[in-house]
């Protein structure tokens, strides 16, 4: 099996059923407590649970969410502790997400506006926020 054979995508991803990330926009990056934080804008599919029709000013459904990362062990290709962890995630920029995929090492890579961004956690859960 070839590295590109064992790459999962983002739709393959039980976390990320019934939304799409591809219409979806990063708002900041932090950590905290070796967990990675990733607050979104979440654009919802009509098959989502908490969808709600939008209203006629709007166009799609979109609900702010968080992508959690726990057990974040690095950032791009090199480990660190956690004030390294928190310097490198206060560099990234913000954006439209274009892509992301779990990687056949168990990493996660997330690429939009922001550049790309080589995540290296246990497997990613995805929160929405408010009522």
């Amino acid at each position: 099996m070839t590295d590109l054979e064992s790459t999962t995508e983002w739709q393959q991803l039980r976390e990320f059923a019934d939304v799409d990330l591809t219409q979806s926009y990063v708002l900041s990056w932090h950590v905290e407590s070796d967990t990675l934080f990733i607050d979104i804008d979440l654009f919802l599919t009509p098959q989502h649970p908490f969808y709600e029709q939008p209203r006629p000013a709007e166009k799609v459904c979109i609900r702010p969410a968080t992508i959690e990362f726990p057990v974040c062990e690095a950032l791009g290709p090199d480990g660190g502790d956690e004030a390294e962890l928190i310097d490198i995630a206060s560099k990234f920029g913000l954006g439209a997400i274009s892509g992301f995929r779990r990687l056949a090492d168990s990493r996660y890579e997330i690429t939009g506006e922001f550049d790309t961004v080589l995540v290296h956690a246990e497997r990613p859960l995805l929160k929405l926020k408010g009522p």
